[in-house]
């Protein structure tokens, strides 16, 4: 087991990360607040680089629970296809490692399989604040390193702030991926706001939308029952959490966000978009109220997602937008987020806000 920020590299033996086999020189990247398991049957060696706070601790057995495997003949037996499975649990469950595990061996077998990560604050398929899709043609070892084939912006880090526009982007794309191509396997990750009335509401909503042929309740003991119960018409199967999954605080769960805000803001710059060829979200004087540091989505004339930007000035006297953004395509769509961004990166709240004035 090794935690981020690392990389590990295989020298010599058979290794497998969540089903994806690894050889040859290639260097394994492992990101911080992440943990990759290293499988082997047979004696390894391995070349390991350790950032700060990196570790690594040798665990005798499979870490991968038994619980997985006949959770992988499950979809295999299935007569129909496609076969929607959607995995849901709560936070630090093992959500994406087990949608990363299902879908490696899948595709080892030769399935065309489609990941739909709904997400919005962990999002590894797509920017934080969407929901965001990716076909997959290789076993892989991070869901992080593969692009997205669309996204729909929420622009929203919990669906509890957007909980209609989260359902409705989720089906929207479901529908597009379904239409698109044909694909044996679509495999729903989704995020980890499971306790409460609201949560249970809307996670039977998501279900019933997505329509899927099971559900996958990652749990360690029983901590799902009310949202089993809740989905209760779907069929279900138990999977467990593993036992060594990697526990993170609400603000290294941020601090995780803000570094994936980097790679989709890589190599931006201010871009002036004029608001006569734009259509804006919602009634135009919405733009009167929008502050800037504002995170968000920029569309083309088709709704094919292009990416974020951070809105920098409202020029109303030139009756345009400044926007930071690596998008290099003129946007014809831009819709606002909740979430706002410094020049740092680094989420705002009216907290933080208050305090640099203060200070």
């Amino acid at each position: 087991m090794v935690d981020g920020p690392a990389s590990v590299m295989v020298v010599s033996g058979k290794v497998e990360v969540f089903g994806s086999l690894v050889k040859g020189a290639r260097r394994i990247v492992i990101r911080e607040g992440k943990r990759l398991p290293f499988t082997t049957e047979e004696t390894a060696i391995f070349d390991l680089s350790l950032g700060a706070n990196a570790s690594v601790d040798e665990v005798e057995g499979d870490t991968i629970p038994p619980s997985w495997g006949k959770a992988l003949e499950s979809l295999r037996a299935m007569q129909k296809r496609p076969v929607i499975a959607l995995v849901v649990g709560g936070v630090d469950s093992g959500k994406t490692s087990f949608c990363t595990y299902l879908t490696n061996n899948l595709v080892s077998e030769k399935c065309t399989v489609a990941v739909l990560d709904e997400d919005l604050g962990q999002s590894d398929v797509g920017p934080p604040g969407t929901v965001a899709y990716t076909y997959v043609a290789k076993p892989f070892v991070d869901m992080f390193n593969l692009g997205a084939e669309n996204a729909f912006f929420v622009g929203a880090t919990s669906p509890s702030e957007a909980t209609e526009k989260t359902v409705e982007g989720t089906a929207f794309l479901k529908a597009e991926i379904l239409s698109k191509t044909t694909v044996d396997f679509l495999v729903v990750n989704t995020d980890g706001w499971v306790e409460g009335e609201d949560a249970l509401r809307f996670k039977t909503r998501l279900a019933m939308a997505l329509e899927p042929d099971v559900v996958f309740c990652l749990q360690h003991q029983d901590e799902l029952a009310p949202l089993c119960n809740a989905i209760g018409d779907l069929h279900q199967e138990r999977v467990e959490s593993p036992a060594a999954i990697m526990q993170r605080s609400r603000e290294k769960r941020k601090s995780l966000r803000e570094l994936s805000y980097v790679k989709y803001f890589e190599n931006a710059t201010v871009k002036i978009f004029p608001l006569s060829r734009l259509k804006v979200e919602g009634d135009n004087l919405h733009l009167q109220k929008v502050r800037e540091k504002t995170l968000l989505g920029l569309y083309d004339t088709n709704k094919k997602f292009l990416g974020i930007g951070i809105l920098r000035d409202i020029d109303h006297a030139r009756k345009a937008l400044k926007v930071f953004t690596s998008v290099t395509a003129n946007p014809s769509v831009v819709v606002f987020g909740k979430v706002r961004l410094d020049k740092n990166l680094n989420e705002v709240t009216e907290r933080t806000e208050m305090g640099t004035a203060n200070g």
